[in-house]
């Protein structure tokens, strides 16, 4: 009981059997509230699993999901591609004026810039891709450049006495030593894609996907088949989460070490 009641203080660890607890303790608390819930505002678990498994059989949802998580993966690896190699090269003055006015481009909504792209790329998948793909790059421009502004100045002048040039250190500093951050800032900015994504299937629906899915739902009033559309992206996103985190992991081990020995 009293390892439970430190979950209420601050900056206490608790143990992975006390936070497994919680976390069940919790969830079970959200399926009560969901189960209370008035039919209006939430179907109920039966309902969803009802249309769930409608729409799995009579309506595509799992070609859908998969259209979908093949758009999101290409644009996952375009706009880390753009982005991270802008946010690196902010370590040169001559770049950083236009990352910086690349990086405002996330106040602009997708819908006030369709026209422009297809005008430049045309209809279909090519404008969904281009379309996610800038809407997922300047979020990740934005926080992979704060990432290099933190960098300490003294790891630079580290690799200066090892006897690297400037260009040498900039790598191995940049490059190398924010690998770990930049993995975790393109898992954060995957799931900001998912976000994205039902709004650039609605914009252009010539290849369908869950996002069109979604809207067609929506528009007819099928509650329960809105939520178990929601359920489905939940658990691919929460996949794919996992399996950036496993990369991240592989990759970066030292990144893992570090946040073990952060710990209270």
């Amino acid at each position: 009981m009293k390892r439970l009641l430190s979950a209420f203080a601050p900056n206490r660890a608790l143990s992975p059997a006390s936070a497994a607890l919680l976390a069940l303790g919790q969830a079970a608390t959200l399926v009560l509230l969901w189960l209370r819930a008035p039919p209006a505002v939430l179907p109920g678990p039966r309902e969803v699993l009802a249309a769930l498994r409608d729409l799995w059989w009579n309506q595509g949802l799992g070609r859908e999901l998969w259209t979908s998580l093949s758009l999101s993966a290409q644009a996952v690896a375009l706009s880390s591609a753009i982005a991270l190699l802008l946010a690196w090269l902010t370590v040169v003055p001559f770049f950083r004026p236009l990352a910086a006015a690349a990086s405002k481009g996330r106040f602009l909504g997708l819908v006030g810039v369709t026209f422009t792209f297809t005008l430049a790329v045309g209809g279909g998948h090519p404008l969904k891709l281009s379309l996610l793909t800038f809407g997922m790059s300047v979020f990740l421009l934005t926080a992979m450049s704060a990432e290099v502004a933190a960098v300490p100045r003294e790891r630079f002048d580290h690799a200066r006495t090892l006897r690297l040039g400037e260009w040498g250190a900039a790598f191995e500093v940049v490059v190398l030593g924010t690998s770990d951050r930049a993995l975790e800032v393109i898992r954060q900015n995957a799931a900001i894609g998912w976000t994205l994504l039902t709004m650039v299937e609605g914009l252009s629906r010539s290849e369908g996907g869950v996002g069109a899915l979604l809207l067609n739902q929506h528009k007819h009033f099928h509650l329960a088949a809105v939520f178990a559309v929601q359920l489905a992206i939940l658990a691919v996103g929460l996949a794919q989460d996992a399996g950036l985190g496993l990369l991240r992991r592989v990759a970066c081990p030292w990144a893992v070490l570090d946040l073990e020995r952060s710990k209270p």
